[in-house]
């Protein structure tokens, strides 16, 4: 029998020629095949299964399956199929080998996921469908290797390759984005997406491979980093590899490679566009499992990989795999890429008060960055703190204290109240104490600022100044509040006080940037403990408007294994306190936990709600 690796011509290929035998399971793992009858077929002819066993260094690939036959009219060749081989978590000899069910069932078998967004004070989530079990998936994952720069520029030495994972993972995470190849996203962050889908509207990868096989491997237009991370899981857990979605909060792009971040900020506390470094309130990127025989013992395990097109990595837009312990343990000489996701999770961030062009430094923060990095937890909706797995107490930057700040007599801090909530006021307290033994005239200045998760805030949505006096040793709560109607349509919001000592022109900075939770879709599943494949079901999808202005929109409902198709429905110019109802009918297909995805994008401003319903749907 031989197993054939098609060449880009499909008229060769590479192949291995195995025994047939008789015989059952293999006592060594390697390639064999062997025959088992089945009895006889109503045309009374014998009929055959075929069973073929695969080296666990086998290549990942489609093989064309030929049985050779020995006739009494001689040697012939018959093609009796094709067969998909990708990596095998269960088998000890595999080297994406995980020993334990449960990391299987989460990091393999699992098509749900939640990824983790807004700020280490106020984290928000949304739901993800995997999808690796969808119709033309795996299929799809397949055509991704194979038209990648690498296979067509030398599909042999691919082929070959494709036996380790870590050359499989780096593929993938290049052929995600398109700045190289016939990548998968395309990336864009901007609040223009005309031609394409905003990010925001995505619920899950089958329908984004779908369109990009579909269109001759053109760029799927747009992604962000959720969106890049989320595919790639899907792809890796497609081809066997164990694979989680991570987010790291307050994450730095160094683009100097100095280990620092500067931020600036006007007198007036509005923060400033004055560096090419950055720090993203979130970035998400994956971690997959596996065997590193190309490094030293002791960094098997957890690699972080990166599709989102940041960096190049050796010519290429695509980061790692570098594994965990060696970011933790300062290995930057290790393959691949460490250094840079390194900074990503331990740059200091040296903030400065900028008046009449000279900078005044305010302080200096060495566990900002990196403050949280989390996965979704075993079996649950709850996020799992694995930021431990990264950092050391011990640091590989200089010594000192985690914040240093540079008083000038007074102390500042700012202080939220409750989490804020898309169609309420925000509440916060302004505390100053005088550290000196004379009164003080100072000069407070409040700004608010709406931003993107990845930039620099933009404009002021909101501010205040006063004069306050302030007696020796003394400390005062200034109280504030946003207004409910400044905060319609934002999702981030960055607040700095800068106080003045009038006397002195003396400034201190305090500063937060916080998330504003959003409203939720409701969905009722009627009757969901006897939800059955193959019967008809029902849903309601409902929304309440929080916000103080009426609201119109799109609301779309998806669920893999129970709607064929999305569902649409318009929303139209829902008043302040208003609901809106939506019932709709599915007929689940197969069984298990299924997730029903419901978004609503507003028209009237760039916000996006969603909800979403976990049920299992009963077998026959």
């Amino acid at each position: 029998m031989k197993a054939v690796l098609s060449d880009p011509s499909g008229t060769g290929g590479l192949h291995i020629e195995m025994p047939v035998t008789y015989s059952g399971h293999p006592s060594q793992p390697s390639w064999m095949a062997y025959i088992q009858p089945d009895g006889l077929a109503p045309t009374g002819t014998q009929s055959l299964s075929i069973y073929v066993c695969t080296s666990p260094t086998a290549t990942v690939g489609v093989y064309q399956l030929h049985l050779n036959l020995l006739t009494l009219s001689g040697q012939r060749s018959v093609s009796i199929g094709q067969f998909l081989l990708v990596c095998n978590p269960w088998c000890p000899a595999d080297s994406v080998y995980v020993p334990h069910e449960k990391l299987r069932d989460e990091y393999v078998k699992n098509d749900f996921g939640i990824l983790y967004m807004g700020t280490p004070s106020n984290i928000t989530f949304r739901p993800w469908s995997f999808d690796q079990y969808e119709p033309d998936v795996l299929e799809t994952c397949m055509k991704l290797l194979q038209v990648s720069p690498l296979h067509r520029a030398n599909w042999k030495k691919d082929y070959r390759l494709r036996a380790d994972p870590v050359y499989i993972s780096r593929v993938v995470s290049a052929m995600i984005n398109c700045e190289d190849d016939k990548g998968v996203l395309m990336g864009k962050w901007t609040d223009n997406f005309n031609g394409g889908i905003n990010p925001n509207q995505w619920t899950g990868s089958g329908e984004i491979l779908r369109l990009w096989a579909k269109s001759g491997f053109q760029p799927v237009k747009y992604g962000q980093c959720w969106v890049f991370a989320a595919v790639m899981c899907t792809v890796m857990r497609a081809l066997g590899v164990p694979c989680r979605v991570v987010t790291n909060f307050n994450s730095a792009h160094d683009t100097n490679a100095n280990l620092i971040i500067e931020e600036y900020y006007s007198e007036k506390g509005e923060k400033l566009h004055q560096s090419s470094d950055s720090i993203w309130n979130f970035h998400v990127w994956v971690e997959c499992w596996m065997k590193r025989p190309d490094l030293a013992v002791g960094f098997d395990g957890w690699q972080v990989l990166d599709p989102t097109p940041q960096e190049r990595s050796e010519g290429v837009f695509c980061c790692g795999p570098a594994p965990v312990k060696a970011i933790r343990e300062c290995c930057f000489s290790m393959f691949y890429d460490i250094p840079f996701v390194y900074a990503e999770v331990n740059a200091e961030v040296h903030t400065f008060i900028v008046k009449d062009h000279q900078l005044h430094r305010s302080k200096v923060e060495k566990d900002r960055v990196g403050s949280l990095i989390c996965t979704k937890g075993l079996g649950s909706c709850m996020y799992q703190n694995i930021t431990a797995e990264y950092k050391s107490n011990k640091a590989c930057m200089s010594p000192g204290s985690n914040i240093r700040k540079f008083s000038e007599g007074l102390s500042v801090s700012l202080k939220i109240h409750t989490s804020p909530v898309a169609g309420e006021s925000i509440t916060f307290t302004i505390t100053v104490t005088n550290q000196d033994s004379c009164m003080k005239t100072l000069k407070e200045h409040v700004n608010a600022q709406a931003k993107q998760y990845h930039s620099s805030p933009m404009h002021t949505i909101w501010d205040e100044h006063r004069i306050v006096t302030i007696a020796p040793c003394q400390t005062v709560e200034i109280p504030h509040s946003i207004p409910r109607q400044a905060l319609l349509c934002e999702d981030l919001i960055n607040l700095a006080v800068v106080v003045e000592d009038a006397a002195t022109q003396k400034r201190v900075l305090a500063c937060e940037e916080f998330s504003i939770s959003r409203p939720t879709v409701s969905i009722r599943v009627q009757n969901e403990n006897d939800v059955a494949i193959n019967q008809e079901g029902y849903v309601t999808v409902s929304f309440r408007n929080p916000f103080p202005e009426p609201v119109s929109g799109e609301l779309t409902i998806t669920a893999s294994g129970l709607l064929e198709n999305k569902v649409q429905a318009r929303v139209l110019l829902l008043q302040p306190g208003a609901a809106v109802e939506r019932k709709i009918t599915f007929t689940a297909t197969t069984p298990g936990i299924k997730t029903l995805h419901a978004v609503l994008v507003l028209k009237n401003c760039p916000a996006v709600i969603r909800g979403f319903k976990n049920f299992r749907v009963n077998g026959v």
